[in-house]
């Protein structure tokens, strides 16, 4: 019975001594791939945080993605993963951070808002008046000039509608001008009224450019061009019997067709014809 007994005990005894080394074989195994698992397998925290730029930023997100990849894998042959991979993402993020405020600021609903221009009510009426001193020196040229108002007919009858809406609209702002800055709101009735005549005078020049000499029949046309070339005749001639006679010839025409109601020959024009013709007369 001793040596059954005996032979039991080794054959336990190697039995725990084989189960131990196992044990320690998988102990340190363990401690080895936990010691350098770092290099041998990839973390996919780090993965997905690249995946965040890609998801949202498109082709430019992709391209930064793509030079974080490559420096991971050169960081991996070198050792300095950790390292190299948190600058690609601080670079990623900080890329994104300013495409994204750069986008912002173009948005029309981030856009700045326009500085509205708060100038003082004088301000505003001097401007008006310049304006107005303007345009009152381009309606009296025209109205001065017999080659102009045969040119540009319409301009000079208030039947036409752009005409007589001008004409109204200048004779309230001539109505509200002041040498002085007004009390209360009759600056800015004064303001508005400029602008309406200012409006109304460039669209009835525009019209009147259209319109031409248009609406005349064939003869009134030849009528009107041969007094434009009596007025150019009597403004170029070096002979003054030639020019007395083309500003008589003249002056006579128009006043044939402003009778008729064909030409509206203002008075301030045919004064200035009158005063040319005198002029032209020998001394």
């Amino acid at each position: 019975m001793i040596p059954r007994v005996q032979a039991g005990q080794s054959a336990a005894f190697a039995e725990g001594r084989r189960l131990r080394e196992a044990a320690e074989m998988r102990r340190r195994r363990r401690h080895v791939a936990g010691h350098h698992g770092h290099r041998r397998n990839p973390q996919p925290p780090w993965l997905l945080l690249l995946a965040v730029p890609l998801v949202a930023g498109g082709a430019s997100a992709l391209a930064m993605v793509m030079v974080s990849l490559i420096l991971f894998g050169v960081a991996i042959m070198a050792g300095a993963a950790p390292m190299v991979m948190t600058g690609a993402i601080a670079f990623v993020a900080v890329h994104r951070h300013r495409r994204y405020t750069a986008l912002q600021r173009r948005s029309p609903a981030h856009a700045p808002h326009p500085v509205r221009n708060e100038a003082r009510p004088e301000v505003a009426w001097n401007d008006a008046r310049t304006r107005f001193q303007t345009l009152r020196s381009a309606y009296a040229a025209f109205e001065c000039d017999p080659m102009e108002v045969l040119r540009l007919p319409a301009l000079a009858d208030v039947s036409v509608p752009s005409t007589a809406r001008f004409v109204d609209a200048f004779a309230e702002a001539q109505a509200l001008d002041s040498d002085k800055f007004p009390p209360g709101k009759h600056a800015a009735k004064f303001v508005a009224a400029v602008e309406r005549a200012d409006r109304a005078w460039h669209a009835a020049r525009d019209a009147a450019e259209r319109i031409r000499l248009s609406g005349l029949s064939p003869a009134e046309r030849g009528t009107v061009e041969r007094i434009i070339k009596l007025l150019t005749t009597a403004r170029d001639s070096d002979s003054d019997p030639e020019r007395l006679a083309a500003y008589a010839r003249a002056r006579s025409e128009l006043a044939k067709l402003d009778r008729a109601g064909v030409i509206h020959l203002p008075h301030s024009a045919g004064a200035a014809l009158d005063a040319a013709a005198r002029g032209a007369l020998p001394a």
